[in-house]
């Protein structure tokens, strides 16, 4: 059977754009061209999914990837692999298992998204960056010598940041009245936050490596094209809807309130654990995730384009 690159994520936010990239750059690859990519889904049915079966080479298959066995992983012949896990609280359980499963059946390479740099550490406050740092101290251990693995560690995804300031000017559009524009940056500290997209197109130019041992036990910072602080997305939205902003709440995390409801809340997850989220973004407000980290090996493959101004049009056009 033909070699296969498999796509954990295919359908979500860098995983989509992983799939969409891979098939034109593997075209021109001397070891890699003519290799199947797998997109792994949970609805083949869902539009997205249908949208990437039509690209060349690709395969939509149903499976959660979280029951993936090293059997499966060699039955279709997987040699390369890209995931994109959950960031909930057993996201190293299930995704050191993919890992160690992967050993197993022999694959070559794979890349991974972590998250923001710095926070990928032992003693951070927010759980799932720990969880991130266990992983990679999980590949970077003597038994994962001879597999390579490249971690990408992305800077928040833009939509997320921008998300607030498109609907206030929505709302404003279509009422002429102000709500509070909560803003999770802080006023004055540059963050250079990244589209997912963008990170997808990086991790598909990493998969197509002819030579994957450049990138081997790799860890890199990913951040877009230019920094953006709290004040900056205020005199965005002043310019769209002419007035001033009269009420703005920086450093807003209460988000997290309707993310433990809504998604937690039933599963007794530890209200504790969930709400350690709200200590991510302080390396942010302290100046830490600034573009001056990226990573420069991250542009010499495929430098990120978009900008805040970008992702801002995009969201009032849909």
């Amino acid at each position: 059977m033909t070699p296969s690159i498999l796509i954990v994520g295919a359908t979500g936010n860098t995983g989509r754009a992983v799939t969409q990239t891979l098939p034109t750059l593997l075209e021109s690859s001397n070891t890699l061209r003519g290799c199947r990519i797998i997109a792994l889904t949970r609805s083949s049915s869902s539009p997205v999914a249908q949208d990437l079966a039509k690209l060349p080479g690709v395969e939509v298959i149903e499976q959660n990837w979280v029951e993936i066995t090293s059997d499966w992983l060699r039955e279709h012949h997987v040699v390369r692999a890209f995931i994109a896990s959950h960031n909930e609280p057993n996201q190293f359980a299930e995704e050191s298992t993919f890992h160690v499963n992967a050993l197993q059946a022999g694959i070559k390479y794979v890349v991974r998204i972590s998250t923001t740099a710095a926070n990928v550490r032992p003693d951070c406050p927010a759980y799932y960056p720990r969880q991130h740092w266990a992983i990679e101290a999980l590949l970077n251990s003597s038994e994962f010598d001879n597999f390579h693995w490249t971690s990408l560690q992305p800077n928040v995804f833009s939509p997320l940041i921008m998300s607030p300031a498109a609907e206030f000017i929505k709302e404003y559009r279509k009422s002429g009245k102000q709500s509070t524009l909560r803003l999770m940056l802080s006023e004055d500290a540059p963050v250079g936050i990244i589209d997912p997209d963008e990170v997808g197109i990086i991790a598909a130019h990493l998969l197509s490596q002819e030579d994957t041992s450049v990138h081997n036990h790799a860890k890199y910072v990913l951040n877009g094209p230019e920094d953006i602080n709290g004040r900056q997305i205020v005199d965005m939205v002043e310019q769209y809807i002419g007035a001033p902003v009269k009420d703005v709440r920086y450093k807003d995390v209460s988000f997290i309130d309707m993310l433990y409801e809504h998604q937690f809340a039933a599963t007794k997850q530890s209200k504790n654990v969930i709400y350690s989220i709200m200590r991510a973004p302080e390396t942010a407000w302290e100046g830490k995730c600034s573009v001056s980290t990226t990573s420069k090996e991250i542009l010499d493959l495929a430098a990120p384009k978009r900008t805040p101004a970008d992702t801002l049009k995009a969201l009032l056009e849909e």
